[in-house]
């Protein structure tokens, strides 16, 4: 049994709705999400649908309404905060670190911080550098965040009731280029999990680990792959902090070769680390050495040609599985 098909984009819009009618306490606020219905049109319509009081533009100061974010969740609400872009993100650093991230351990356990904060992020919009960068490795790296990279109409749908009941800060990044496709929610779904990595494909020869815009990547590259008698083993990290690293070590330990796939630079990435603790945890495990690809080392171009040379792509995935497996292909 399957259901109708529908966008990315709506099914975060189902998600958003789903959780402002389920609690009263849950409330969205960023730039322009209520008049001009956001950014990527994800919160368009909802502020006819619950009225202004709970659908809030707020002004361009991504400290000051991130802020207010944090204030609201500690005070007993369910903030849902929209940063426009993951670039924007970095003028709230301070709220985010700072305080969001440390304020329940620094009190003892005696403060919640309940917030949710949603962005999107990574490239292929031809937008430019201030707009197209891949941070969500760097969140990852801090302690007392969750960060959640759905890739599918499903975990799209899902995860943001899951995250509102997390107590802590837990932040989404929704990959661009992911908005306009479809996919099809199975209606006897009416959850996801926020702490465990799927195999979105099975494989015995190489295992292709990714997360968010790279997952449909690496499935069309093990398409390809399988063409070429390679069976390619795709893991969705989904949640980058914390690391499902069993999922990870499961699926390396059976296929004995390792692609990460990360939108990130390659320099002190999220795929460095994954790539470190299979090294100290799979290294007898392993036929053939760990590899990566990652985003070229600049900041992301804005001319078309240049922007798909600088982004990881199917052929890179395909010929780094390729040399991997050898004559086995």
């Amino acid at each position: 049994m399957t259901g109708d098909k529908l966008t990315y984009r709506e099914a975060c819009k189902q998600g958003l709705r789903a959780a402002l009618r389920k609690d009263r306490k849950v409330f969205l606020m960023g730039e322009d999400i209520a008049r001009y219905g956001g950014c990527y049109a994800v919160t368009k319509g909802l502020v006819e649908e619950f009225g202004e009081a709970r659908v809030r533009d707020t002004p361009l100061c991504e400290s000051g309404f991130v802020g207010a974010g944090i204030g609201a969740a500690m005070a007993g609400m369910r903030p849902i905060v929209e940063i426009m872009t993951v670039n924007f993100s970095l003028l709230a650093l301070d709220q985010i670190i700072n305080n969001a991230a440390t304020i329940p351990h620094m009190s003892g356990g005696q403060f919640a911080v309940p917030l949710v904060i949603r962005m999107a992020t990574g490239g292929g919009r031809r937008v430019a550098a201030q707009h197209s960068h891949s941070l969500e490795g760097w969140y990852a790296h801090i302690p007392g965040l969750r960060i959640l990279t759905p890739a599918t109409v499903e975990d799209a749908r899902f995860m943001v009731e899951a995250a509102l009941a997390d107590p802590n800060p837990v932040l989404i990044f929704e990959h661009v280029m992911l908005y306009n496709d479809e996919g099809t929610l199975d209606p006897t779904v009416s959850e996801v999990d926020i702490a465990t990595a799927k195999v979105r494909r099975e494989g015995t020869d190489v295992s292709l680990v990714t997360y968010g815009g790279s997952l449909k990547k690496c499935i069309e590259a093990a398409d390809q792959l399988g063409e070429a008698g390679i069976a390619a083993e795709v893991i969705d990290l989904r949640v980058l902090r914390p690391l499902d690293m069993a999922t990870v070590l499961a699926s390396v330990r059976k296929t004995r070769r390792c692609v990460i796939v990360d939108e990130g630079w390659c320099t002190g990435s999220l795929a460095a680390e994954i790539g470190m603790r299979l090294a100290e945890e799979a290294f007898f495990d392993l036929d053939a050495p760990l590899r990566r690809v990652c985003t070229v080392e600049v900041p992301i171009p804005y001319a078309p040609q240049l922007e798909d040379a600088a982004l990881p792509q199917i052929p890179a995935i395909v010929a780094t599985a390729r040399a991997l497996v050898g004559g086995r292909a």
